[in-house]
């Protein structure tokens, strides 16, 4: 498995579709995940630790995994198969190790509020990942700036319409 961190939530220009870009933290490789709005905000607030008068849902899995006594010890975007990434959580609870799949994007949301490392595996990094250049005014460090990211969020979410989701 190779760790990853959140590098970057874009918006792609073609597809005005919100886009994940994954970095391994000892390399170059960037693996780029497209994610609908609504996980592209709750990754968001995530990253703005935004309180909620209700907890969200990812804020209610957290809780509901902690309330039944086990630990995120990580999430893994585990393969892509017909162009969807799939992913899982793995948790700990005592000797017990549990897998549960998940999507790539709600694995991601989850990862950031429990703080648990995400990773990519081997095999899907090996054939998805690019080399890619990202903003050469970003931080050399593993931590994406979280405003930047914010505020491309807040800049796509706000120009979104309902129409733009449409499978026609």
């Amino acid at each position: 498995m190779i760790e990853v961190v959140l590098r970057a939530v874009r918006v792609d220009v073609g597809s005005s579709t919100p886009l994940l870009l994954l970095e391994e933290v000892t390399g170059e490789r960037v693996l780029p995940i497209f994610i609908g709005a609504p996980e592209a905000t709750a990754i968001a607030y995530a990253l703005q630790h935004v309180p909620t008068p209700r907890p969200m849902s990812h804020d209610l899995l957290g809780n509901v995994i902690d309330a039944l006594g086990a630990t995120v010890e990580s999430v893994v975007i585990t393969e892509l198969k017909e162009n969807t990434f799939f992913g899982e959580l793995r948790l700990q609870r005592g000797q017990e190790h549990l897998r549960i799949s998940s999507r790539p994007s709600d694995a991601v949301a989850l990862a950031l509020r429990v703080g648990a490392p995400i990773l990519v595996d081997d095999d899907l990094m090996a054939s998805e990942a690019r080399v890619m250049v990202l903003d050469e005014d970003e931080d050399d460090d593993d931590e994406p700036d979280e405003a930047e990211l914010i505020e491309e969020l807040r800049t796509f979410l706000n120009s979104v319409r309902p129409e733009d989701f449409n499978d026609e």
